[in-house]
């Protein structure tokens, strides 16, 4: 039980994930959640940075995927500025929407990361699907909704608990 709360990586920023660390994983795609872990949760599109990142990691050949509890059609538009697949209404931390994620990739689950911000939705959803799991520190999370805010002291005790 204690290890669906464990991710295999913390990182400060998805920037963080360059082409030749993810290699050094063995990682070839990632499935990515949207809010507070590629752009903060009110702001309609990634930053330039982020979209730099997004640029480099296709040019090197990993597969991505947008993999998000948001509403289809927010999350499909926003997928579709980025010119990436998309998982939306996901249910995480059910594993569902992260194997459709891996599904419409075609990628193998063992060579697979689900990145997100959140430890009881992304980082269980992965490993519940079996994936290697990568946790981001939020950004902005004073703009989430007050249901994410409430469990994220709760998400730092784990944390803290896991180093």
């Amino acid at each position: 039980m204690k290890r669906c709360f464990t991710a295999d990586l913390q990182v400060r920023s998805v920037q963080e994930l360059r082409p030749e660390r993810l290699e050094s994983l063995r990682l070839e795609a990632l499935l990515l959640d949207v809010d507070c872990t590629l752009k903060p949760y009110r702001d309609e599109e990634v930053g330039p940075e982020v979209a730099a990142w997004l640029d480099e990691l296709c040019a090197a050949g990993v597969r991505l995927c947008l993999v998000s509890n948001g509403r289809g059609p927010r999350i499909e538009r926003f997928a579709g500025r980025l010119g990436l697949p998309f998982v939306a209404k996901a249910c995480k931390p059910f594993p569902f929407g992260c194997r459709e994620g891996v599904k419409k990739l075609g990628s193998d689950p063992t060579r697979t990361a689900m990145v997100g911000d959140q430890l009881f939705a992304d980082i269980m959803a992965g490993r519940l699907a079996g994936l290697f799991t990568i946790l981001v520190t939020p950004l902005h999370p004073e703009q989430e909704p007050w249901y994410t805010r409430l469990k994220r002291p709760l998400e730092r005790c784990f944390v803290r608990w896991e180093c």
